[in-house]
Parts: structure tokens; sequence; C-alpha cells
């Protein structure tokens, strides 16, 4: 089976439920970028609330704009400060130290626009999790793909999501569908099983 969706910054856990078992995945860089949404934000733990991690965009969140046309503002020095908090608030995970000097290189690396950098988070989760579904990107708006599930409308993804352990779980207490980034921090390769269904 194969799934469409927007590029999405390390997409949150059901997202990531929708499309480990298919064969394929459709990056559709045609569609308009939606704001409010995880196309430039991604959503980690925190000691006292989830924390939101927020890419700049150029021509801020109200743009109209194709997702390939989407520009970063790099003025700020977004990369450094999500890194830190990742180092921050993931430092003590038993899986960070496992993944952080390949991670690190996607916040050390410069990116003019968004769907670069949401790409090469999405590949970058993918070897992690040794997930074998082929990815391809399409330039050309299509309203519907045939034989492909959609998941380009977010309200489309949800699903139940799994537990598994959080590191502020005791003080804030179990928070569902935060990145990817949360779940594998926490497990490891056993990430992918969880995804599948096939975990604890």
């Amino acid at each position: 089976m194969a799934v469409v969706s927007s590029f999405l910054s390390f997409p949150p856990v059901s997202w990531w439920m929708r499309v480990a078992k298919e064969d394929s995945l459709l990056l559709d860089s045609a569609g308009n970028y939606v704001k409010m949404g995880h196309r430039n934000r991604y959503l980690i733990s925190g000691a006292n609330n989830p924390v939101l991690l927020t890419v700049p965009l150029a021509s801020g969140r109200d743009q109209r704009a194709a997702m390939k046309d989407v520009r970063i503002y790099n003025e700020e020095k977004w990369q450094l400060r999500h890194w830190r908090t990742l180092e921050s608030v993931y430092k003590r995970s038993p899986y960070f130290e496992h993944y952080e000097d390949s991670l690190k290189l996607l916040f050390d690396t410069p990116y003019e626009y968004l769907t670069d950098f949401n790409k090469a988070g999405i590949i970058w989760v993918k070897a992690q999790l040794k997930l074998p579904f082929i990815i391809q990107e399409t330039d050309v708006y299509e309203k519907e793909y045939s034989g492909y599930t959609d998941l380009r409308h977010e309200k489309d993804i949800q699903v139940n999501t799994p537990r598994y352990h959080q590191v502020f779980e005791d003080r804030i207490g179990f928070q569902p569908d935060l990145s990817i980034l949360d779940m594998l921090f926490s497990e490891g390769p056993q990430a992918a099983d969880l995804l599948k269904g096939k975990g604890k």
C-alpha cells in the first residue's frame, strides 16, 4: 500500500504508525502550506509540560504558498535552539546518546527550504527505524490520489498511539502523540515494533 502526505517536521507518532506498515510514501510538495499544523513544528516532552519547537519561516506563518516554495527564516538561530532543547530534555533518556551524533548533523546543516529540512528528518527517522518503504516526491498538486491513503489533512492521521516510557512521565503523566523523536529516544530500536503494533 501507499501513503501520500505533506512534508512534516519530525512527524508525530500517529503519522509514523500510519506510514510504518506501508510500501511507499509520496511527499506532496505542491500542496499549500497550512499553518498551525506539523508542517513547521513538532512537539516534544518537557519537565513541566510539552514543548513546541517551531521552524521560523521567511514570510511568516500566514503565507499562502506551495510547500516547495516555503523558505526558512535563518536569521534566527533556530537550529541551535532546537538542538539545545533536545539535549536538555533528552540527554538522560535511554537512547539519546545512541542517536545524538547522526541527528546533530541535521541541525548543523543549513536548509533554505522547509521541505528540505522536513524530508531530511523523515529520511533520518526512517533509517533509524529500519523501515523499508520507499520515498517519492511530487511537485504537481492532485486533489485525489487513486490507490493512496491520503494523510495530507492532519485530522485524517489520528490513531490511538501506544504507551511507552517517557522521560517526564512521573511528573506530567503520559503525553500521547508527541514527535517520533520522543519515542525513539525512549525506546530505541523497539520503537519500530511499537509503531507496527508488535510492542510491549
